[in-house]
């Protein structure tokens, strides 16, 4: 089959199943992994990738996301055996405000409260689940 460019493209697993060209940036696992820091901040400029490497790292993360190892064969950071000890291991927030648009950004006070919100909600009934 051949390898599509997937032009707005932002979900990891979307751009894997559906064949398009992808740059693997997967070693970004094992770089933040190994620092070992508290808190990341990732600033870059709009259309650099942040929502796909979170998606990225959400996909290799996530406890919710079992049945997705396929995802990351051949990509580097399936050469490093102890990371995919750690794959599907976590509880995973993502948040992303790239939905928000000028409307949105002047109300920002309102919904970002709102968006964290149901964000620790879920958080506790997931926590209750478990």
């Amino acid at each position: 089959m051949k390898k599509v460019i997937g032009i707005g493209k932002q979900s990891f697993e979307d751009i894997i199943q559906s064949n398009c060209f992808y740059i693997d940036k997967t070693s970004l696992i094992k770089e933040w992994w190994e620092s070992e820091d508290d808190i990341t901040l990732i600033t870059r400029p709009r259309r650099f990738g942040k929502t796909l490497n979170m998606s990225m790292l959400y996909y290799f993360f996530s406890n919710k996301e079992k049945e997705n190892a396929y995802l990351f064969e051949g990509l580097n950071v399936s050469k490093h055996q102890y990371l995919t000890l750690h794959q599907n291991q976590y509880p995973v927030i993502f948040l992303s405000l790239k939905d928000m648009n000028a409307i949105l950004f002047n109300l920002r006070f309102i919904f970002l409260p709102i968006s964290l919100q149901i964000l620790l909600i879920n958080i506790v009934i997931y926590k209750i689940v478990i």
